[in-house]
């Protein structure tokens, strides 16, 4: 971490055990979460730089986390093909999404807290809810591995990028 205002170091959290793909920083600015090539994902005291928790219910790499806008679950995006809802309170994995046929490349929480989009070398993009039910629906237009997914602000819409070269942007339902 580091002094946004003068470049200064502020932490080094250590804990990863491989390359560490992507962080995130709660809505609320009390943790971080970061996950990797370690099949991990870990949350950190962004005050403190404390690791508070370690979670390994992925089987395989760990692409990307994202945040619920309460700061309460993190989402993680991974190879083994799964999207894992984390609850930070607890440290249990309280949903898994299993709709994509590839590798999960990213997630992305819509501000209402009630859906999520993932992105997959499947060529979709999936939306879950974010209650036990499940996928809702999926975008299938893209001719490769989708990247990464984004929601519009007022979540109405989701971005998606490519390495087919296209941005799409869809009607969220």
């Amino acid at each position: 971490m580091w002094n946004a205002a003068n470049g200064g170091h502020v932490f080094t959290y250590s804990g990863h055990t491989a390359h560490v793909q992507s962080v995130a920083w709660s809505p609320d600015g009390t943790h971080i979460a970061s996950c990797g090539d370690d099949q991990t994902v870990q949350i950190w005291d962004a005050n403190s730089g404390k690791m508070l928790l370690t979670d390994h219910s992925h089987t395989a790499r760990v692409w990307a986390v994202a945040w619920s806008p309460d700061s309460t679950r993190v989402a993680s995006a991974s190879d083994d093909k799964t999207v894992h809802i984390l609850d930070v309170d607890t440290g249990n994995n309280i949903l898994t999404y299993m709709g994509h046929t590839g590798n999960v490349e990213s997630v992305a929480g819509a501000r209402d807290g009630q859906r999520i989009a993932s992105s997959s070398a499947d060529q979709t993009v999936q939306v879950w809810d974010t209650s036990p039910g499940g996928n809702v629906y999926a975008y299938r237009k893209h001719a490769d591995v989708v990247w990464s997914a984004a929601w519009s602000p007022d979540g109405t819409r989701i971005a998606s990028g490519s390495r087919d070269a296209q941005v799409h942007v869809w009607q969220a339902i």
